[in-house]
């Protein structure tokens, strides 16, 4: 489709993943974790403060490297050695944990606001199934319609904007003292009353936020689609992520003067029907938590996050990574030769596990936490390497840093989201204050350790795949560029043997190559 994406589409891009079932949801789970409204507020701000300084770094890298990929472009400039590593463990986060079950998982595991409304119960199996039949149509839009998929991205992120303002204008008039609410100040009373001491909580709470607030790197994953990138980028970026931190922290002060604060903590994930209800009445609420069901089924986890992680899929196999068949394949537009549909379905295969397998009393908390940890690790690194490139190539044209060589005036803001990001990388192994954390009975740090295993697999995926089998079967891997029929050029790696003689202890091996993808035959 070429570059399509103009300032108002990349935008809604960024509104469209930002606001999703995070500020519908976690504000409960958040105010749980740290007990008091104040330090529950606080952690809104900050979040904000650190988006906007993660925003600075990649806003960096993205007007010096406009190309789609986001983190996985980054990462494969600084760290060039050893070659592919970098790419394989992005690429084992990526694949592995970029499921976009978050935002169904709250119909799925939860009460379902659009059965709710129709007067019936709310089977397990029945609501998984909308959440996959909205998963597939998702996929199937942006596959086959691809321009229609966009159109639609940006129509359901006006209908968050609207959404949002109802609650936002609804939150004004209660504390206005003139709606039914008998004393909607009392939450604004003695804020930090009850606030928790134990650093696991604020770590586990923070993580919460800065998932309700992922998505300001949008663009850059998809910025080979963006017309004028470096232009578009320095405009949509900070526009969207502002409109959506000042949305967020009005709808939070909404929520706290519409229900008290133990009300809100037991209302789990239903904090936006808890305020409806309150505010609105029960009729009220089943309308209007059918619009809220809607937009959270095609919202942060399915329209938007399908869109650009396909675009990242994509990219994943031009490089070379062994993926299972063919990387042509993968790495294809078929069939509309507009759009990765095979990288929707590598997305899409994940997302199926995740609804269908895990137990839901504790599945939605504990997959934003996990969501939430292993990219904490790669921030660690891209800001390290940010350092890095500005004392190897301090001359390099910086254009989000205007004409300066020595852009000392960020460093900064590049300081504290490393620190951030330090600290929420070892925080959470810390024992919470209520002994348990937010996920019992999983341990409070099982997350963690999950999300550490898939980045080792990554490395023994690499290790096995660039050292191991070509030390033993005694060949090289060589990549050879290749521009398939719809014009997409892939990385191919062919195997050049250096011995021709694989006896060893009677058994024969055979290797065999093709297209990168090695198979052993005993």
């Amino acid at each position: 489709m070429g570059r399509h994406l103009g300032v108002f589409s990349c935008t809604m891009l960024i509104v469209g993943r930002i606001i999703g079932t995070g500020i519908f949801s976690t504000p409960s789970t958040i105010l749980g974790s740290v007990g008091s409204v104040g330090a529950s507020l606080m952690l809104w701000v900050l979040g904000f403060a650190l988006s906007a300084c993660g925003l600075c770094v990649w806003l960096e890298f993205g007007t010096m490297i406009p190309r789609s990929g986001g983190e996985k472009v980054y990462l494969e400039a600084i760290y060039r050695r050893p070659k592919y590593l970098a790419t394989v463990i992005f690429s084992s986060n990526v694949i592995l944990l970029g499921f976009t079950a978050s935002g169904c998982i709250v119909i799925v595991f939860n009460e379902s606001s659009i059965l709710i409304a129709a007067g019936q119960p709310d089977p397990r199996w029945v609501v998984r199934g909308i959440a996959l039949g909205v998963i597939f149509f998702v996929t199937l839009v942006h596959g086959l319609a691809p321009r229609h998929g966009v159109l639609f991205m940006n129509a359901l992120s006006m209908l968050k904007i609207l959404v949002l303002l109802v609650i936002v204008i609804a939150g004004w008039i209660v504390l206005s003292g003139k709606t039914h609410i008998q004393d909607p100040h009392l939450n604004f009373r003695n804020v930090f009353a009850g606030s928790s001491h134990s650093s696991n909580d604020y770590a586990t709470a923070a993580f919460k936020v800065l998932f309700s607030y992922a998505g300001w790197s949008n663009i850059n994953y998809v910025l080979n689609d963006v017309k004028d990138p470096i232009r578009t980028l320095k405009i949509a970026a900070p526009l969207g992520l502002g409109l959506c931190a000042t949305l967020y922290l009005l709808a939070n002060i909404a929520y706290f003067a519409a229900a008290s604060k133990v009300d809100i903590i037991k209302s789990q994930v239903t904090v936006a029907s808890l305020f409806f209800k309150n505010v609105f009445g029960v009729k009220a609420e089943k309308v209007l938590s059918v619009l809220v069901a809607l937009r959270s089924l095609f919202s942060i986890n399915v329209v938007t996050v399908t869109f650009t992680a396909a675009k990242v899929n994509q990219e994943l196999a031009k490089e070379g990574v062994p993926f299972p068949f063919s990387n042509k394949f993968w790495a294809s537009n078929w069939p509309t030769g507009k759009s990765p549909f095979p990288g929707l379905v590598i997305h899409l295969i994940p997302s199926i596990i995740v609804i269908i397998a895990p137990p839901p009393s504790v599945v939605y908390p504990f997959i934003l936490d996990v969501e939430g940890y292993p990219q904490q690790i790669l921030n660690v690194f891209i800001v390290f390497g940010l350092f890095w490139l500005r004392y190897r190539e301090p001359s390099a044209i910086r254009p989000f840093k205007g004409k300066h060589t020595k852009p000392y005036f960020w460093w900064p803001f590049a300081v504290f989201f490393l620190a951030a990001a330090l600290f929420l990388v070892i925080a959470p192994f810390l024992r919470p204050a209520n002994k348990v954390g937010d996920t019992p009975p999983l341990p409070y740090y099982l997350y963690c350790l999950v999300g550490i295993v898939v980045m080792v697999f990554g490395v023994l995926y690499w290790a096995v795949w660039r050292v191991i089998l070509p030390r033993v079967f005694g060949y090289k891997l060589v990549p050879r560029k290749e521009q398939l029929a719809d014009g997409t050029f892939v990385t191919l790696v062919s195997t050049t043997f250096l011995r021709r003689n694989f006896a060893e202890d009677s058994y024969w091996y055979i290797v065999c190559a093709r297209e990168g993808a090695l198979v052993l035959v005993l």
